[in-house]
């Protein structure tokens, strides 16, 4: 019994030490093996672990570019202008001030008090003096109004209040900003379903930040301008074709006429009109070009100028006009107002009327043509020639003694003849004589200039008609040259005037170095031309005398 105790014992010891030894052999075992932590990222393909780690990152956003930042005032607040690039889109953001909707619930209870208090007559809605007075009184009126509701509201608060409710009484609402904006040539409202959209003198179209909510606020803006000049417009008569009481023409056409929706187009004209000096400095007209138009307006020689849209003709017209003289009456007859001339002109300007729903009251530019021959005008502006019936009249009138200046859609000399040859227009070229000189415009869109392309004259013989070129526009020098020396325009001025070739190139000189010393002086405002011109008239000896001194405050008063 004993032996096999010991036996035991001994086994049991035995068992002991193997166990020890095979942990510690698995230890041993378990340390050597090399540790591999979980989900090790692989590195056998780095661009895959490139792409998860990029799809993992969140999308940063990208800051608009400002290209530009500049105030405009609109209704005596200042309004911030951006242009601004993201990507490859340029926007014009307005940042106009943000108006919640507690602050809009009290302005309607103002603008209703302001309509129930305030009568307005139909003189006020059509004369533009009267409606400056109005808005005097109403921005009075409302500003009252907003001080009882709150009494502790800081004045500069108080202004963006009233100004916004003359927007949206008295105005055409947030558009107002950019009509104020001088930087602007067209508006267009395309439908309530897209943004507003400008054409900017430096970037050309623009998508704006602002957007017309609804469709039937675009019915009402287009309301507001027919009523202010006696026009409607309706589902019967879904088109439009007016001017705001700044100036701006307005083309307004309603759904499903224009089927994407309700759309108004605004071009701008520019507050402060463009003067000869004007485009001389920015190179759309020569000097040499500039005294030869001045000395065929000055002897009443008749003047056609071409171009395409939106390339220049109505300013170009606008800027010449002032060269006649202070006593010569002048007739203009538009479809909607576009010249603004300066007060000094003896000027009497005729708009055409559309007819009304039932087919009368239409005054034509025929019409209004015919009846300015009894005006006893001494010179007559035509806004554009467009029938047969318009171009025989206005030829008629240039062969009875009357100075007449139009503008037509051509884009060289050559063409302008063949319009006026062919239909629609028709004129006999023996009738052509007539025009002493055609300038035509161009307009290069890819570098955002305007330019005098073109100076000719027609010579007649043997009922043919054949374009002369005096002056071009030369596009890699962006000069305008000399063509040729054969001018029949002064042929015309020296049997009229009994001035001889000499006579006629000392009239040019003279009138080359007053332009140039405009110039000089920058006197290029509308009202500085106009005392020029009138000093030029009434006593050019004083004049001249004046400017070899530089005596400008004899001249212009400064």
């Amino acid at each position: 019994m004993a032996r096999k105790k010991v036996i035991k014992k001994k086994n049991i010891k035995r068992k002991v030490i193997k166990r020890k030894t095979a942990n510690v052999v698995r230890t041993k075992v378990r340390a050597s093996r090399p540790v591999v932590p979980k989900r090790l990222p692989s590195t056998s393909n780095p661009m895959q672990s490139a792409i998860k780690g990029h799809v993992s990152q969140k999308p940063e956003k990208r800051r608009p570019e400002v290209l530009e930042r500049y105030f405009i005032e609109a209704e005596k607040s200042k309004i911030k202008i951006e242009i601004q690039r993201r990507g490859t889109t340029t926007t014009y953001v307005v940042e106009a001030p943000k108006i919640n909707e507690a602050t809009a619930a009290l302005l309607d209870e103002v603008r209703d008090e302001l309509v129930t208090a305030t009568s307005v007559g139909m003189n006020e809605i059509m004369d533009s003096g009267a409606i400056k007075n109005m808005k005097k009184r109403f921005g009075i009126e409302a500003g009252t109004l907003i001080a009882k509701k709150l009494p502790h509201i800081n004045k500069d608060t108080q202004s963006i209040l009233v100004n916004k409710l003359m927007q949206d009484m008295l105005g055409l609402g947030e558009i107002e900003f950019l009509i104020n904006d001088p930087h602007l040539e067209e508006i267009v409202i395309p439908s309530s379903k897209e943004t507003i959209r400008t054409y900017h003198k430096k970037y050309g179209w623009l998508p704006t930040n602002l957007r017309i909510a609804r469709e039937d606020e675009i019915v009402n803006y287009s309301n507001i301008i027919a009523r202010r000049v006696g026009r409607q417009i309706t589902v019967l008569t879904p088109l439009l074709d007016a001017h705001l009481v700044s100036g701006d023409r307005v083309n307004a056409i309603l759904y499903p006429i224009s089927s994407k929706g309700n759309t108004i187009t605004i071009r701008k004209f520019a507050r402060d009109p463009f003067t000869v000096i004007d485009l001389i400095t920015t190179k759309t007209c020569s000097v040499e070009v500039t005294v030869l138009l001045w000395l065929a307006i000055e002897y009443e020689m008749n003047v056609l100028i071409s171009g395409g849209t939106a390339s220049g003709k109505t300013s170009l017209l606008n800027a010449c006009i002032p060269f006649i003289p202070p006593n010569h009456r002048i007739i203009s007859v538009e479809d909607t107002r576009e010249l603004m001339l300066p007060e000094f002109l003896y000027w009497t300007p005729l708009v055409t009327r559309t007819p009304n729903p039932e087919g009368k009251g239409e005054v034509s530019m025929l019409h209004l043509l015919v009846n300015s021959l009894r005006m006893r005008p001494d010179r007559i502006v035509l806004g554009e020639m467009r029938r047969k019936e318009e171009a025989m009249v206005l030829f008629e009138a240039m062969h009875t003694g009357h100075s007449v200046y139009a503008t037509l859609h051509a884009n060289t000399v050559a063409e302008t003849l063949s319009r006026l040859t062919n239909p629609p227009l028709s004129v006999p070229a023996n009738l052509l004589s007539a025009v002493n000189l055609n300038v035509v415009m161009f307009r290069d869109r890819r570098r955002g200039i305007r330019r005098v392309y073109q100076v000719g004259e027609f010579n007649v013989s043997n009922d043919r008609a054949e374009a002369n070129i005096l002056y071009r526009w030369s596009p890699e020098e962006d000069k305008i040259l000399k063509h040729t020396d054969n001018m029949r325009v002064f042929e015309d001025i020296g049997r009229n005037t009994g001035m001889g070739r000499a006579q006629i190139n000392r009239n040019l000189e003279e009138k080359k170095f007053i332009i140039n010393w405009m110039i000089k002086n920058k006197f290029r405002s509308l009202e500085d031309f106009g005392k020029v011109m009138q000093q030029y008239y009434g006593d050019k000896e004083f004049l001249i005398k004046n400017i070899r001194a530089n005596n400008s405050k004899a001249i212009i008063g400064r």
